[in-house]
């Protein structure tokens, strides 16, 4: 017969989940290739290749490029400092 011991779990009793830390979610418009290039000021086709090549992140939703507005900022900010 086995008998368990205080120190280790019951296999059988139900494991407690973890407590999620709470994610801030702040939504944020999303801009357009056209949108998102006029603030660059490049053209948009060089914007979608820089975007493609992971060099600016994005996200593509069929054949439509969407930008956040901080990442393009973040982005120009890091092409300053460099």
């Amino acid at each position: 017969m086995r008998i368990p011991r205080p120190d280790r779990l019951d296999e059988t009793a139900p494991v407690p989940k973890r407590a999620r830390a709470p994610r801030t979610f702040r939504p944020e418009p999303l801009l357009d290739t056209d949108q998102a290039a006029a603030i660059i000021r490049i053209h948009p086709k060089t914007l979608q290749k820089l975007a493609r090549r992971g060099v600016i992140r994005a996200v593509q939703i069929g054949k439509i490029w969407r930008f956040r507005a901080s990442v393009i900022e973040d982005w120009i900010q890091q092409k300053l400092a460099g």
